[in-house]
């Protein structure tokens, strides 16, 4: 009995009289968006991996061009015309940042033509929505590739190009006794912000184009490519023959190309273009029309996608 009761006294800890015991830690929450976007960049390494080749390949083709960059440095330096001097040395800078946009948007439109349709090609879709992750937030975290998180990877791969450019150009002219570039002939850090803006601008004025290549992919048996651009060609066509205009196009190419005279006040009349934050026009942008039934038809075809993906099984 007195062994009973020594042992029951070791077994319970000390503990003031009428104290609750600890209740037990709440299980962590889960985060279905982000573990969906974590999948989606876990299963297609081409969102990060191709702006990153991209970014070195420029970096080589700068580093390659340089070769004689202090003699053209000589050679600009003699220029009266300041905004030619800042012209010729941001060219390569702006080139790089270019290149990098397009890889963008061409990722993240074979991203979307595939985004929907693989899942149901390899019958992984049964797995997915066996998970307790609704429709609407699979939808949202693969749209969020091509409108939030592919852009944000390049902005950063372009940034540290841009540095690393920067770093080696500063190591030919000063081994060569030349003076390193003035905020006023390179204005990084401005550049920097423009192109941030620009991504917003262009990747809200891009929304329905990516909606609608989610759709297809979500739609479309086989060949996504095709369904994709080739109701596109059927109208202009079907247009051109019966009516001999031209309206279809002038609107694709609108939406492709539009959004930057609305985001910027270029002017053409400048010879030696470049772009600073005056040129920059949120008001008129955020105002255009063009924007904003955009973003109402993008929010429609996602609304389609989402019933897609709850209606159709694997192929």
């Amino acid at each position: 009995m007195s062994s009973q009761m020594t042992t029951s006294a070791n077994a319970i800890p000390d503990s003031p009289i009428g104290a609750q015991p600890d209740a037990p830690a709440p299980a962590s929450q889960t985060q279905p968006f982000y573990w969906s976007v974590r999948r989606e960049l876990w299963e297609n390494r081409s969102i990060y991996i191709a702006p990153i080749a991209a970014g070195c390949l420029g970096l080589l083709g700068f580093i390659i061009s340089a070769i004689g960059l202090p003699e053209r440095r000589r050679a600009v330096l003699l220029l009266g015309d300041a905004a030619l001097q800042r012209a010729r040395i941001e060219w390569p800078y702006d080139m790089v940042a270019m290149m990098l946009m397009f890889t963008s948007f061409i990722v993240g439109v074979f991203y979307c033509l595939d985004a929907l349709h693989s899942e149901r090609r390899d019958r992984s879709i049964l797995f997915w929505k066996s998970l307790p992750v609704s429709d609407l937030t699979t939808v949202l975290s693969k749209l969020s590739i091509p409108l939030a998180i592919l852009p944000l990877l390049t902005f950063a791969v372009i940034i540290a190009t841009h540095i690393l450019m920067w770093l080696w150009t500063a190591m030919l002219l000063l081994a060569n006794g030349l003076p390193l570039p003035t905020s006023t002939q390179l204005p990084l850090f401005q550049s920097w912000l423009v192109l941030l803006y620009g991504f917003v601008a262009i990747k809200l004025w891009h929304a329905p184009i990516y909606a609608w290549l989610l759709f297809v992919s979500g739609w479309a048996r086989r060949a996504t490519f095709l369904w994709a651009v080739l109701p596109i060609l059927a109208i202009a066509a079907l247009e051109g023959m019966a009516f001999q205009t031209r309206h279809f196009l002038g609107f694709v190419k609108y939406r492709l190309f539009g959004g930057m005279s609305h985001a910027f006040a270029f002017n053409p009349q400048e010879k030696h273009p470049t772009v600073d934050l005056h040129q920059l026009t949120p008001g008129n942008y955020v105002t255009t029309p063009g924007l904003w039934l955009g973003l109402i038809f993008a929010v429609a075809v996602i609304a389609g996608v989402v019933h897609l993906r709850r209606s159709r099984g694997p192929l």
